[in-house]
């Protein structure tokens, strides 16, 4: 598994910590867990947008 050097504000870093302390979970599952969640989000926000398009397409084309 790769390694990745991050630069974090100590106090968010202190809210990670205590987050994942409270999860039982590493301070680099929480990371990459957030990063999971956020790009199936924005997958999903980027699929409704096509479909949007699409859909604006199609009704400009009749």
């Amino acid at each position: 598994m790769a390694k990745v050097l991050l630069s974090i504000p100590n106090k968010f870093l202190d809210k990670i910590d205590e987050l994942a302390e409270n999860e039982q979970r590493s301070r680099s599952e929480l990371i990459r867990e957030a990063l999971r969640t956020y790009m199936r989000k924005n997958q999903i926000i980027d699929r409704k947008k096509s479909d949007s398009q699409a859909k604006m397409l199609e009704d400009l084309l009749g």
